[in-house]
């Protein structure tokens, strides 16, 4: 059985992929994590917010304060 991944390394494997993340105040967002840092402050591209009212895929990039955010999700 593999070793668990250390958070660090399931971001580095989750770059460039689809993820979903959920952040402090409720909201879920959907996007491609494009870069990330050591205080898990995520960069995502074609982001959705999904839940009560789904949008669709916002253009650009999405900086994504690491302090609010609650999980990630592959």
């Amino acid at each position: 059985m593999a070793p668990p991944l250390r958070p660090l390394e399931f971001l580095n494997q989750s770059l460039h992929r689809r993820v979903l993340v959920e952040l402090k105040e409720g909201r879920s967002l959907r996007g491609v994590l494009e870069a990330y840092d050591q205080h898990l402050n995520l960069v995502l591209s074609s982001v959705e917010e999904v839940g009560k009212e789904p949008t669709g895929p916002s253009p650009g990039v999405t900086l994504l304060r690491g302090d609010s955010v609650v999980f990630i999700s592959p």
